[in-house]
């Protein structure tokens, strides 16, 4: 029969076990919840400014460019910058700098958003005429908002530039052009990155996710039969965000309309 001492270090033995067991439940019960059956969701972060560079600007009589509904602070890209027209949507800041003759004082800060491209010209060599010839990093203004940070007489200025996050208001726009047959679909008004580097559009019937293709800038087609369907779209900007808008077309929508969906914050 064991003595009193060894049964008070079996039953000491047993309470360990007994709560060890438990604990070892939790742990694991904790794991299967965070862990392995519902992983937790990582967001990707915002978008945020980068550094200030240093390229020229010019100045171009005209509005806004290819895109509807940004006024006049537009910028038009050299090649160098357009990335084959997927950044159009992203937003700079823009100084004058190095030209107090022309600088406006107290360098001011222009905020635009990229609408267009600024071609080559071939003919003019690149330090003079050929402004936007690569590899040069060049930006035309729209004259209104060039005469914000220098004078028009300077022709050519130096400035420092930088991407920074899109300030809009409301949600992103989808204007549906084009016809039964072949839909366009311009997106635009976009927050955060502000540049979209693939749209989805997905039917509430027979059309399942469908990839659309860039044709120019902010302007994705898709050959798919759209017509009848209440839409929904998904966008992915350049910072790899994603932002999902379901059914903001109603079924009864007609080409030459735009329907506002959800932004980026």
């Amino acid at each position: 029969m064991p003595s009193p001492n060894l049964r008070a270090l079996l039953g000491s033995l047993v309470v360990f076990l007994f709560v060890l067991a438990d604990h070892v439940h939790v742990v694991a019960a904790n794991r299967g919840q965070f862990g392995v059956h519902y992983p937790i969701k990582h967001h990707k972060p915002r978008f945020t400014a980068g550094p200030w560079k240093q390229a020229h600007a010019t100045f171009y009589e005209g509005g806004a460019g290819t895109f509807e509904g940004y006024g006049l602070e537009t910028v038009a890209l050299s090649n160098a910058l357009f990335n084959n027209g997927l950044s159009c949507g992203a937003c700079y800041e823009i100084k004058c700098v190095d030209e107090p003759q022309w600088c406006k004082p107290g360098s001011p800060v222009l905020a635009v958003t990229a609408t267009n491209n600024c071609p080559p010209n071939w003919n003019q060599p690149s330090d003079n005429g050929g402004w936007c010839n690569p590899p040069r990093e060049h930006f035309d203004i729209a004259k209104p908002v060039f005469l914000n940070i220098a004078e028009y007489k300077a022709g050519i200025i130096p400035v420092t530039y930088r991407r920074v996050p899109c300030q809009k208001k409301g949600g992103i726009r989808f204007t549906i052009t084009g016809n039964p047959y072949f839909n366009e679909v311009l997106v635009w008004n976009v927050g955060g990155a502000g540049d979209i580097i693939s749209l989805q559009v997905k039917g509430s019937d027979k059309l399942k996710w469908t990839t659309m293709s860039q044709m120019w800038g902010q302007r994705w087609v898709t050959g798919a039969k759209m017509v009848g369907e209440s839409l929904t779209f998904r966008v992915e900007a350049s910072d790899r965000r994603h932002s999902t808008s379901w059914h903001v077309a109603p079924k009864t929508w007609q080409f030459g309309q735009t329907f506002e969906g959800k932004n980026f914050r």
